[in-house]
């Protein structure tokens, strides 16, 4: 029989509230509702409720949670390095769609911020998502420059037009946002490779200097794999950095056609 609920285990409880201090003007404060679960407990998780006083916070979600975590409450948990869009560390689910929280600025949600963690992958701890299986499909693609040419004496040359065609893909961070936003992702996520790997694969598929196009497509000719894909474009739209994983994966389905012709 389908089950249309959460297990109980799972189900959100309304968790504590933290009032900002009486010194903190009442229109500079921000509640930020933040999902914590600790895998060392035997409760459900919870959605706490902290108040900040933005007066003294910087603009993005994740100074909020940097100011909580350091005046607040030490015990919540994220993951976070760069604070400048570059390393993905720090994606999660804000205000309902996947982004990174050191890009996402706290006036860009009127009333409060509710933040959870990346959605349908296990949770470690709170924020923190457990990305184990999504690193090992990257590796899965062999995500380095493939030749069986000799090597040349300086470098691998590449025509500025042959260059220009890696844009939009050379600069995914491997963020997960597109990824856990895409529903096939949600549900075959044990074979379908999802649409980050699948941009990645086709960054190299698409590189003049690779040698090894044929083994590439022969590797993700699967119906899992790659078909999986039903141009929902939920991974276009949530990309924080703008890409287009969506394109990616039609350009592989079209090279795909075209050796067979």
């Amino acid at each position: 029989m389908a089950e249309f609920t959460l297990p109980k285990n799972s189900k959100i409880k309304k968790g504590r509230f933290y009032k900002a201090p009486p010194t903190a003007t009442r229109k500079q404060i921000k509640e930020f509702k933040v999902y914590r679960w600790d895998p060392e407990g035997d409760s459900n998780p919870r959605l706490d409720t902290y108040e900040v006083d933005m007066a003294s916070c910087g603009p993005m979600v994740l100074d909020a949670l940097i100011k909580i975590k350091n005046e607040i409450d030490p015990t919540l948990t994220f993951r976070r390095s760069c604070r400048e869009g570059i390393c993905g560390s720090c994606s999660m689910n804000i205000d309902g769609t996947n982004t990174l929280a050191c890009l996402k600025s706290c006036d860009d949600v009127s009333g409060a911020v509710n933040i959870y963690p990346l959605p349908h992958m296990a949770v470690i701890k709170d924020l923190v998502p457990d990305m184990k299986h999504f690193y090992a499909q990257y590796e899965s693609i062999k995500p380095w420059l493939q030749t069986d040419s000799a090597e040349p004496t300086r470098e691998r040359l590449q025509s500025p037009e042959d260059r220009e065609k890696l844009d939009g893909m050379y600069e995914c961070i491997l963020c997960a946002c597109c990824s856990t936003s895409c529903p096939s992702y949600w549900w075959n996520s044990d074979r379908y490779l999802g649409p980050a790997i699948l941009l990645q694969a086709y960054r190299w598929i698409a590189d003049s200097r690779d040698e090894a196009t044929g083994d590439r497509l022969d590797d993700l000719e699967d119906p899992f794999k790659l078909y999986r894909c039903h141009t929902i474009m939920n991974c276009t739209k949530t990309c924080p950095k703008g890409l287009n994983p969506a394109k990616a994966i039609a350009e592989i389905k079209k090279l795909m056609v075209e050796r067979r012709v």
